[in-house]
């Protein structure tokens, strides 16, 4: 979010519409009233992306709610849901001497499983003289492959937003031969749908939801039909400006009081219904769906890609390095002891409910998955502590 639009942009147009700002929380205080009339429990909404939950503790938008709102953050970081397992699997390839190739946010992700004198972390492989290499881009590693010829490897974080920039390349035949993919890509619909089922299971309330805007961006807006339509749940997409985040609480109470389940596209500057098609065929083309492990979740049906066939025998790490990805690792094995990693990403448990938070994992030493990018729930906390006030007509 901040890379996007620069934080300072963002806080000065947001200081500047605070007569807008206003009326939109006006607009969500009647709201919210008139619901709460009606039932006692709390009008939970789900944001399903990382950077709405940063827009929304940056921003302080929770200290704009009235009492009966609750904003809960979902499953919305790549990075937090990455499984331990890749991890492990690009330390053991580094300490053998293939290149390893990572955004930041991989660098820094903490392991579970590695016991002994073995590094917890792929920074910790590098100080210790693995050749680990932080790129900001897949063309970024593609072309300092090219440029040495050796065995190495591409750690493949992210959801639908980032697949285009693979998938692209893959089908132009533009990847080095000697340039492997550790595919850790996650959908975010099957993800939203297993986790709506289960507060469903144990009787949790959830009464809206805030769909991602870049996700949709590439899946198309037709995707969220589902949480309308299945589970009864007003559904908006939205930008990651604090005015968007603002006017899509206030349309999914507006939904709420009339009683009415719909999908509404907030975010149309960017989100057609269809989406990015020719990222879409890119992906289709090079990509299989697949059942695969969520960190802290467990496993969960068509909400990963692989590598295809044609591309999977040239390239992908598996094949390559005879290495395995498990969909259907234990959960207790994927987060660290005592981290609430798993509850967080589900919205079940805030970050002030772990013990750890603050402590023993901060920023600069992450125990806890959550901790590690700038889209976790526990970094965001930690680093705008979920309430910030952000202009002085907040009472209004």
């Amino acid at each position: 979010m901040s890379s996007l639009y620069g934080v300072d942009v963002l806080t000065s147009a947001f200081r500047s519409n605070q007569g807008t700002a206003s009326t939109l929380v006006r607009l969500i205080r009647k709201d919210a009233e008139i619901i709460a009339r009606k039932t006692d429990d709390p009008i939970k909404i789900m944001t399903f992306c990382g950077t709405h939950e940063w827009s929304v503790s940056h921003f302080g938008l929770r200290s704009l709610m009235p009492p009966s709102v609750e904003l809960v953050a979902g499953p919305g970081c790549p990075v937090c849901v990455t499984p331990s397992e890749d991890v492990e699997n690009l330390v053991k390839l580094a300490g053998e001497g293939v290149i390893v190739y990572t955004y930041g946010d991989g660098l820094r992700l903490p392991t579970t499983r590695i016991g002994g004198n073995a590094a917890r972390s792929l920074q910790e492989a590098k100080v210790r003289g693995a050749s680990v290499r932080t790129v900001y881009s897949f063309l970024d590693a593609m072309r300092d492959a090219k440029t040495h010829g050796k065995d190495s490897v591409f750690f493949g974080m992210g959801f639908e937003t980032i697949t285009p920039s693979y998938s692209t390349v893959f089908k132009k035949g533009m990847v080095p031969n000697n340039l492997s993919f550790l595919s850790s890509v996650k959908l975010t619909p099957a993800a939203a749908k297993m986790t709506i089922g289960l507060y469903k299971e144990k009787g949790l309330s959830l009464r809206g939801v805030i769909a991602p805007g870049h996700v949709s961006a590439v899946i198309g807006a037709k995707e969220w039909e589902f949480l309308p339509n299945e589970f009864g749940l007003p559904t908006v997409i939205s930008g990651f400006e604090p005015l968007d985040v603002l006017y899509s609480i206030a349309e999914v109470l507006r939904m709420i009081r009339e009683s009415k389940t719909e999908l509404v596209n907030e975010y149309r500057r960017l989100v057609t219904w269809e989406g990015n098609e020719s990222a879409k065929k890119a992906n289709r083309i090079v990509f299989d769906e697949e059942e695969t492990g969520w960190r802290g979740i467990g496993s969960i049906p068509n909400s990963g890609y692989r590598l295809n066939q044609h591309f999977g025998e040239t390239y992908d790490v598996e094949k390559v390095f005879g290495l395995k990805q498990t969909a259907t690792l234990p959960l207790e094995s994927d987060i660290p002891p005592i981290c609430k990693c798993g509850e967080i990403v589900l919205g079940i448990t805030k970050p002030t409910g772990c013990p750890m938070f603050g402590k023993a994992c901060t920023p600069d030493r992450p125990w806890g998955p959550c901790m590690v990018s700038a889209e976790g729930t526990c970094r965001v906390w930690a680093t705008s502590n979920g309430v910030s006030t952000p202009f002085a007509g907040e009472n209004s």
